[in-house]
């Protein structure tokens, strides 16, 4: 199926995925309708039309898919049930969704298609906790098996005595405690795949972190995780098709010593390959709309020597004046208001060698 241009895209969230979404749906010319609870969500601001209301408002969902031709997501932490209501419109469906809300799924469905992931075990209790130190070795991280991101939901525990005060602060939640896994980079790969089963990958993105919250991503990636682009492919490819994943996927992995190992994936577009906006031919977030709207995939290759994108986090974002009489700097702010601290505010993209 193939939609033309003048069709909707309606888009689940409101954050600035949907928005640079909605920017590159525009240019397309496509019309998008947001869908979120906030009253005043930045994507709303460069779409036709918006509707305010629950995730879980079936009612709502029902209508909005009504005024859609196609719908999509720019979060994975969203409630499932309720996104029955879609239907068939729903681009990527449920199944990616759910592979990725449950850290402990996703884990069990990684193996299943032969990607590598870091030892692992199930834990619902600080003596799960213990365990887990024994069978893997200390430190352990501990992860909510829901709901994490950007570092949140997740505890170190370098000793048993550490054990009970790390499953107190995650909140005594369901998790996952994993082997600590001594890393040389971490890197990711953007694959987008249609639902006939074409897919279309772009360079290997090395991703820097701080405080869990990315900071800087950069391509080309190096030599070493260069290295790793064969098996990083397959395993995506080998993700995407187990899922009958139609868009964009996002793969991330540690390259750890010559390997490749998964860390988690995101079945959507993804903060590492904002990059792509200017430094490709076809940014992420067009070719998420042409996988989805049946459109033919766009060249993923680079348009200069490399890009490197930094995050704009908190009162980083104060600094405009100064990016914007940069030469060769590419500003993107989000509207968001405002700047706490750990928030994503924007991000600047450079173009050239990349940036150490």
């Amino acid at each position: 199926m193939t939609l033309a241009p003048g069709s909707t895209i309606g888009i689940v969230g409101g954050g600035q995925l949907g928005r640079m979404m909605a920017m590159a749906a525009a240019q397309l010319g496509y019309r998008c309708h947001i869908f979120d609870p906030h009253r005043r969500p930045c994507a709303a601001e460069v779409a036709a039309e918006f509707t305010r209301a629950a995730f879980d408002d079936e009612a709502a969902l029902f209508r909005f898919a009504a005024a859609c031709d196609v719908v999509t997501y720019e979060f994975e932490n969203l409630p499932i049930g309720p996104l029955s209501t879609l239907g068939d419109k729903l681009r990527p469906d449920t199944r990616s969704l759910a592979v990725s809300q449950d850290r402990a799924e996703e884990k069990r469905f990684l193996a299943g298609v032969g990607a590598r992931v870091a030892p692992w075990r199930e834990v619902d209790g600080a003596d799960d906790v213990f365990a887990a130190l024994t069978e893997l070795g200390a430190p352990i991280l501990l992860k909510t098996r829901r709901l994490g991101y950007d570092g949140k939901g997740q505890a170190w525990v370098d000793e048993p005595g550490d054990a009970e005060a790390a499953w107190e602060s995650i909140g005594r939640q369901p998790a996952v405690a994993e082997a600590r896994v001594a890393f040389d980079a971490e890197f990711s790969l953007i694959l987008a795949r249609t639902e006939a089963g074409e897919t279309r990958a772009y360079p290997l993105t090395r991703n820097q972190h701080d405080g869990g919250i990315l900071r800087r991503s950069s391509v080309p990636a190096g030599r070493a995780i260069e290295a790793l682009r064969d098996v990083a492919l397959r395993s995506a490819t080998a993700i995407a098709d187990a899922l009958g994943h139609v868009g964009v996927l996002t793969v991330e992995f540690f390259a750890c010593h010559g390997e490749a190992v998964v860390n988690e994936i995101a079945p959507r577009v993804h903060n590492s390959g904002h990059w792509t906006i200017e430094g490709a031919h076809t940014s992420q977030f067009e070719q998420h709309l042409r996988a989805i709207l049946g459109l033919p995939l766009g060249d993923s290759g680079l348009v200069a020597a490399g890009a490197t994108m930094d995050n704009l986090i908190g009162s980083d974002a104060e600094r405009w004046p100064e990016l914007l009489a940069e030469p060769g700097a590419c500003l993107h702010l989000y509207g968001k208001g405002e700047a706490r601290a750990g928030r994503k505010m924007g991000h600047v993209t450079r173009l050239g060698p990349s940036r150490e």
